[in-house]
């Protein structure tokens, strides 16, 4: 049926309010330190800077670090270790000391903005979960007497390992074990506190273990058919968005869907053990490249389209103190002498006009994106969220027609991408005619919820939508 646009003033006010430019997403990075060949803080905090990363994740609280960030700009979240969450939970002058040591005395000259409360505490080894909410709770007491509770936030980084379930997306779950002791409790003290639910999610992991299943375009954000999501129809272009969406799944079964999720760790090796299969510099410049741009211009996740997408890049450096396979010495962005170990935009404005460049000086290149065919171009689109309903599609489509300035004469009857002759087909190459016309801008895929950002080019019958390249 052919899709009327009517463009009444009541739709076009209707469809303005979905408009309203979504914020982006950010891009930070984990700035860890078990190496013995790293730079001086100070080095750390210029070479930050000069990538125009502002933001930073630590695994502690570091007395010379926390001061080379005094006065930089940097927000920067610090970390209570494991193995004083025992100490934190049993005693409140005791955390009372800790804020006042590690927090108090650098804030706000440094801006600290979150304490990472312990890190994938349900696999230590060390069985610290039952002190992790009560550690918590200690520890925003003793914030509230520094009248510090409002500008520093309280979490605690997950692995997703915490599910049960995480294929389909739409049946994860929490491990039944740790919902009631500690999943519940803490994600109440999320809530409460305003907080948001840290998660560390990594790709790589998944696809190593299932090479044979899981397609390596899917796991690095190229080009890909998609997999749909039998429980909620829903179409994903990528492993990384699969697994977030698990998450808000195990975390929506349990009634918390307002609680925001940031993830704290992602990011995918250089190098590998012969059995650790996708570990490579090409792949991990695809990953970390098309991770990078997928955030910074598009929205959420097919499930939470409208919560930006904040990311914490593991890790700024190789760390060649750590422990385990050889991979885990080298997720690192930078070598320690400072330079790249492959070249990939960290922000928005890098992103605009992205050019390939040399690997440590030499000829050899490894494109922004890992992948030849996509790298030069660094090529998104726009499509519509079936979830939106129908009105709110409608509404949008009428407004990116008309006002909005998209060129919509391909979907008029008789044109070339008038088949599929659907609402969702014809509103997807609207909302991207729309997209590509603002230069892909933050926010420009919106539509209220109503559209979301892909990193392959959208399949409808054999129509083509353009990327305004």
């Amino acid at each position: 049926m052919a899709r009327k646009l009517t463009f009444s003033p009541f739709i076009l006010l209707f469809s303005l309010a979905f408009l309203i430019l979504a914020e982006g997403g950010s891009i930070s990075i984990n700035y860890g330190r078990i190496a013995n060949d790293l730079p001086q803080p100070s080095k750390v905090v210029e070479l930050l800077k000069s990538q125009g990363i502002n933001r930073i994740k630590l695994y502690d609280t570091d007395s010379t670090v926390l001061t080379a960030l005094s006065n930089s700009g940097i927000n920067v979240v610090v970390a209570l270790p494991n193995e004083l969450l025992s100490s934190a939970a049993a005693d409140q002058s005791f955390t009372d000391k800790w804020v006042q040591a590690n927090i108090s005395q650098y804030h706000p000259a440094t801006k600290i903005e979150a304490i990472a409360v312990g890190n994938e505490v349900f696999v230590d080894p060390n069985n610290t979960t039952k002190f992790l909410v009560p550690a918590m709770k200690n520890l925003q007491a003793s914030l509230k007497k520094l009248n510090l509770d409002s500008s520093i936030k309280l979490s605690s980084p997950i692995a997703l390992s915490a599910l049960q379930s995480s294929y389909p997306s739409s049946s994860g779950s929490f491990k039944s074990e740790l919902v009631q002791p500690v999943i519940k409790p803490m994600l109440d003290f999320l809530r409460q506190t305003g907080s948001y639910l840290m998660v560390n999610a990594y790709p790589f992991f998944a696809y190593a273990a299932n090479a044979d299943k899981i397609s390596l375009d899917y796991a690095l954000f190229r080009t890909n058919s998609g997999n749909v999501d039998s429980g909620n129809g829903l179409r994903y272009y990528s492993l990384f968005e699969a697994q977030l969406d698990a998450v808000f799944a195990a975390m929506s079964a349990l009634g918390y869907d307002d609680v925001k999720v940031v993830v704290t760790e992602t990011g995918w090796p250089s190098k590998g053990d012969e059995n650790e299969v996708g570990a490579s510099q090409s792949n991990a410049a695809a990953y970390n490249g098309n991770l990078v741009r997928r955030v910074l211009t598009g929205n959420g996740t097919p499930l939470r389209p409208k919560d930006p997408l904040n990311v914490y890049l593991f890790a700024l450096f190789n760390e060649n103190q750590k422990p385990g396979p050889t991979s885990e010495r080298n997720y690192g962005l930078f070598y320690p002498n400072q330079q790249k170990v492959y070249d990939i935009p960290l922000t928005a404005a890098a992103l605009n006009g992205k050019e390939t460049a040399p690997v440590n000086g030499s000829k050899e290149q490894v494109p922004a994106t890992g992948d030849v065919s996509t790298a030069a171009s660094g090529a998104t689109w726009c499509v519509a969220n079936e979830k939106a309903g129908n009105e709110k599609l409608q509404a949008a489509l009428d407004y990116a027609c008309g006002e909005g300035g998209a060129d919509c004469r391909p979907i008029q009857e008789g044109s070339t991408c008038y088949n599929p002759d659907s609402l969702v087909a014809h509103a997807s190459y609207a909302f991207n005619s729309y997209y590509q016309k603002k230069a892909r801008g933050t926010g420009t895929c919106d539509f209220g919820g109503s559209a979301y950002v892909v990193t392959q080019p959208p399949k409808f019958g054999r129509c083509e939508f353009p990327t305004g390249n």
